[in-house]
């Protein structure tokens, strides 16, 4: 069975980078390609970074019932589709979910044993200046942001593990601690079963 991450994070933490870079090292992780109504940016590449659609399909897809979360942000729609667990447990593979905080609260119903990891910026100034950084937005999308952060950070509670990224490569070495550790734990739950049935054998009959 396979393990499910969920990553959570305001926009402009250093999420998509910390992802991107656990992927690239780690062929056990598969990435959860979230469908979105948003427009496609010069950064993006279809089918990996977003699977892009239309509000109309998006729509019929939640009417069908086919995606573990969807989310409205920002005026568009992200979701999770549901074969998307199924191919990883065929693929023998993790799960590694990039979503926001509506979203993984949904997680939290549909799929209860998953891994959540919330990031953030160590500071309001460090996410508006990163915002900025990235020249995507204007200066009222920024606010918007920023506002919302402060809202989703109130959330942390929901995580099991919450990592600042001050640094980003002391996050990157504690994200992938995580990592391990879960599987490490996952491991010992399955001998766990395997030694309680071995057990069972001893037991004299009533």
């Amino acid at each position: 069975m396979s393990l499910v991450f969920v990553i959570s994070a305001p926009s402009g933490s250093g999420k998509s980078t910390l992802v991107e870079q656990m992927l690239n090292e780690d062929p056990k992780l598969k990435f959860s390609t979230s469908y979105t109504t948003r427009n496609r940016t010069a950064q993006d590449r279809e089918g990996f970074h977003y699977n892009f659609t239309s509000k109309d399909a998006f729509q019929r897809m939640v009417a069908n019932n086919e995606f573990l979360e969807w989310a409205e942000v920002h005026g568009n729609y992200y979701g999770t589709h549901r074969s998307v667990l199924d191919d990883a447990n065929n693929e023998g593979r993790d799960l590694l979910l990039d979503i926001d905080v509506q979203g993984a609260r949904q997680l939290k119903e549909t799929i209860p044993d998953a891994v959540r990891i919330f990031i953030l910026a160590p500071s309001r100034g460090e996410l508006e200046t990163r915002l900025r950084r990235r020249q995507r937005d204007s200066d009222a999308v920024i606010k918007l942001r920023v506002a919302r952060a402060a809202q989703e950070i109130e959330g942390f509670g929901d995580y099991h593990y919450v990592i600042v990224n001050d640094d980003v490569v002391t996050a990157g070495n504690q994200l992938r601690s995580i990592i391990q550790a879960e599987r490490r734990r996952s491991q010992l739950t399955a001998v766990r079963q395997e030694v309680a049935a071995i057990l069972e054998t001893f037991k004299e009959p009533a």
